[in-house]
């Protein structure tokens, strides 16, 4: 293993340095695996993508580390964690209101991430935006502990960090940026007073080793480009003092493919400030071609294009020389898997406990998502950011097995006429009822919300106080709509904080968890 020299890189190679490519398994072809191989020994290439929990990364692994002689920079992102250790995303963290479980989650998904190849994991998310559970919540000085405690973990495991999504802006449209340009009309000053705050404090903690720039246009920093284009918006931070990397979030989004389209695009990344472009696409021939047509357009500045091979050099250097040596004790596996429980919130009527009795006779409806098909159980496809988290028939047979009196139904996210009927008919003669809901973060869905014909079915339902308790996985926010229930019970998107749940349910565990956003319950 050897570091690559920059006065010894042509034009070419210094392109092929701030170009990540994304491996996908679903997208191989043995001509696309030779191209790769080819611009890894020809040190054309400054690093790769490689999706944690896709098929064939240990094979995608091995070509790339046998094709390269550097410390070629292998990215990943895991904001909810790797198999086997998976939390309820970032909120899951904060829920617990204890730093050490931060430090732990960054330690095992570093370490675990270290031992499958990689050397850069996209981690901790900052964003403060109360619409997702993609965050760690909305005060700035909490979320700053929570994120030097994350990267901590993640440098004594061996691995870069990369915050993001740069700047972590408010986003008042609430435009999904896969589907299409979200806007933010924070200026430079609100910035620095509220969502920087965290990235300020992992630069002055040392501990900041990348960013990853989003998609949100800064209208009254930048009007005319997204920050991962913009250059007055990508300044900001390196006002700050901040030296890492910068790499941009997908460019095949439509956020950016459906305004700038794909040569300009990449042009326009590089030049505005970040160090590498993500394409996150198939196809690198074309795609690498498409980057050296921007260049050659004169899109790309000689002096931006050296500054940013410097630093994916230096980044690459980095990752070299981090202590690989670190493991995992039976303590701190028992502490992460522990984050999924403490960080279950209820919260209750005065006089209400979190959990019904386990041998009363109650009627629980378990909401399946639209692509699910309750007939199919051998075809199903749950999968989602959260690693394939909820499975409704994996949630009966606990509920089953803990409410052995009970009757389990399922009811789709946009319940049929039927379900909304059979539910409505059937609900009577019952101690409790409960409704066990979710909502996640998904591209191209848009946003986090409750469908609006399932709240006018509990709407419906609450007229006559029927419904006792919900039970609900992810985002609070999107229960702000709902009519007053006496009983609360909040967790995360994954199946640790889904049986989490059902444990406070079942009175089996004390509900630990805090509130991490100002939300509204009736």
């Amino acid at each position: 293993m050897k570091e690559l020299k920059f006065e010894e890189l042509s034009t070419r190679q210094k392109l092929g340095m701030t170009f990540t490519a994304f491996l996908n398994a679903d997208e191989r072809t043995p001509e696309e695996d030779a191209f790769i191989v080819d611009m890894i020994k020809d040190h054309s290439l400054g690093s790769v993508w490689i999706q944690v929990g896709s098929g064939s990364v240990e094979e995608l692994m091995k070509m790339v580390n046998d094709a390269a002689d550097y410390p070629i920079l292998i990215f990943t992102d895991a904001e909810s964690g790797i198999k086997p250790f998976m939390v309820g995303r970032h909120n899951a963290i904060a829920a617990t209101g204890n730093e050490q479980h931060a430090y732990i989650f960054g330690k095992v998904v570093g370490v675990t991430a270290r031992k499958k190849g990689y050397n850069v994991v996209c981690d901790p998310v900052v964003d403060m935006n109360a619409g997702s559970q993609r965050s760690l919540g909305t005060d700035p000085a909490r979320v700053s502990k929570l994120a030097e405690a994350i990267a901590r973990g993640m440098h004594d495991a061996g691995v870069l960090n990369i915050a993001k999504h740069y700047p972590s802006a408010n986003n008042p449209t609430g435009v999904d940026s896969h589907m299409g340009e979200a806007v933010s009309p924070e200026t430079k000053e609100d910035l620095l007073n509220r969502a920087l705050i965290p990235y300020k404090h992992l630069i002055n903690e040392g501990l900041l080793d990348g960013i990853m720039t989003s998609h949100k246009k800064m209208i009254n920093i930048d009007p005319d480009r997204p920050t991962s284009l913009s250059k007055p918006v990508i300044d900001i931070i390196r006002e700050l003092g901040f030296d890492g990397i910068s790499i941009t979030d997908a460019l095949c989004m439509m956020g950016i493919r459906a305004k700038f389209g794909d040569v300009d695009a990449k042009g326009f990344a590089l030049a505005a400030g970040n160090d590498t472009i993500l394409p996150y696409a198939g196809n690198h021939r074309k795609l690498f071609e498409d980057y050296c047509e921007a260049y050659d357009k004169g899109l790309i500045p000689d002096e931006r294009l050296d500054e940013a091979v410097r630093r994916i050099l230096e980044a690459q250097h980095k990752a070299m020389t981090l202590p690989k040596d670190a493991e995992l004790t039976d303590e701190e596996i028992e502490m992460f898997y522990s984050i999924n429980k403490d960080g279950v919130y209820a919260k209750c009527d005065e006089g209400v406990t979190p959990n019904i009795s386990r041998d009363g006779k109650h009627f629980i409806v378990v909401m399946n998502k639209c692509e699910f098909g309750i007939e199919e159980a051998g075809k199903v496809d749950v999968d989602t950011f959260s690693g394939g988290w909820h499975n409704p028939f994996d949630i009966k047979d606990r509920l089953c097995e803990l409410f052995p009196n009970s009757e389990i139904r399922f009811i789709n996210e946009f319940p049929t006429q039927s379900q909304n009927y059979e539910i409505m008919r059937d609900a009577f003669g019952y101690d409790e009822i409960v409704f066990l809901t979710f909502s996640e973060s998904l591209a191209f869905v848009g946003e986090e919300q409750l469908t609006h014909r399932f709240i006018k079915l509990m709407e419906a339902m609450q007229l006559t106080d029927r419904i006792s308790t919900i039970v609900h996985f992810g985002n609070p926010f999107v229960l702000e709509k709902l009519p007053h229930f006496k009983r609360w019970i909040l967790g995360g998107n994954s199946a640790g904080s889904v049986n989490a749940c059902i444990d406070v349910l079942a009175g089996l565990y004390p509900a630990k968890g805090v509130p991490t956003y100002d939300f509204k319950l009736k």
